[in-house]
């Protein structure tokens, strides 16, 4: 019981340390680091596997069970936008594990230009994490994880720095094959501001749980994110008659649903929806597809590959590629 106490006081803490104003910086920390989590909608907190890259989702789905373990994400997302982290975990005793990390967007190579339209160069934009990881088993189907984040921006001659922590909470029963987590996300602060005044971190509370069928090798996954908040606020010049989402429109954009079919150890595949995605994504000319992904994976020897797709544009598939390994 005190271990969870200190949890819960950890979420008060960070919670209470996040901005209150401005806009939002370090963005990039709200995509998905993980193939498998990209393929069941880009968000989940809930689903318990020997994948390293669920810790990027939530502290608490790390464990003992993954000591010794090197994982690498790519993600190539739209353009010359990239995406990817790499991620070792460690075993701390039976009951604990720790691991480090690191994610980075490049968003490529912009023209710079005086007022006069001269072109004078070319510069680049990186967002980059550098990340600690802890958890621990707080009871034989409860556990619960911490890390931290040290942000780094860099735009053409402005740079940022700033400091976030996540903090989560796991349940898993193996004999029902149900599991739930909640997660308090990207909580903290910008130390240092590009130029005069400090923006937000993108800080979120996630929850959700997962159900594996008793008698057929499907598992369903319901993830409830952006909890921090209720209305999101559009702007749609094409629509004047546009006047906000009706309380139904508002709640399921707060939903990720994702399936995967696990026939073996060996094996997955996973579909996932996430309708703000589709709502954000949507366009007259179509992106029906928009917020849709999916994605499989296989297990050779002591290696884990996975892949995933995600329709974000109709001019392009975002491509995301998952390594494992057991050293």
């Amino acid at each position: 019981m005190r271990n969870v106490s200190c949890i819960l006081f950890f979420f008060l803490v960070v919670h209470g340390a996040t901005a209150q104003n401005g806009e939002e910086v370090f963005t990039f920390l709200r995509y998905p680091f993980s193939a498998r989590v990209s393929a069941l909608g880009g968000n989940n907190v809930s689903v318990v596997e020997r994948d390293p890259s669920l810790v990027f989702h939530n502290p608490a789905l790390s464990g003992a069970e993954m000591d010794g373990m090197v994982n690498l994400n790519y993600l190539n997302f739209i353009s010359d936008i990239h995406l990817g982290s790499a991620l070792y975990t460690r075993a701390l005793g039976e009951n604990g594990a720790w691991g480090i990390g690191a994610n980075f967007i490049s968003y490529g190579n912009f023209r710079q230009t005086t007022e006069e339209k001269q072109t004078e160069g070319e510069f680049s934009v990186e967002d980059v994490s550098l990340n600690v990881f802890y958890s621990r088993n707080l009871s034989e189907r409860w556990r619960g994880g911490l890390s931290l984040k040290f942000l780094y921006s860099s735009l053409e001659s402005y740079t940022s720095f700033g400091l976030a922590a996540d903090a989560g909470l796991s349940y898993y029963d193996s004999e029902k094959e149900f599991s739930a987590g909640i997660v308090l996300k990207h909580a903290g602060a910008q130390l240092k501001a590009y130029y005069d005044e400090r923006q937000r971190l993108p800080w979120d509370i996630q929850a959700g749980f997962s159900k594996r069928l008793a008698h057929a090798p499907f598992r369903f996954s319901l993830t409830a994110m952006y909890l921090n908040t209720w209305d999101f606020r559009y702007i749609d010049d094409t629509n004047p008659s546009y006047a906000g989402d009706t309380f139904f429109q508002t709640l399921i954009k707060h939903v990720v649903i994702g399936i995967d079919f696990i026939p073996s150890e060996n094996f997955w595949l996973g579909i996932g929806y996430n309708p703000k995605t589709q709502s954000d994504m949507k366009l007259q000319s179509g992106n029906g597809l928009g917020g849709f992904s999916a994605g499989g994976g296989i297990r050779i020897k002591a290696f884990d590959t996975g892949v995933s797709i995600a329709r974000y544009h109709p001019s392009a598939l975002s491509l995301m590629i998952s390594i494992s390994a057991s050293l």
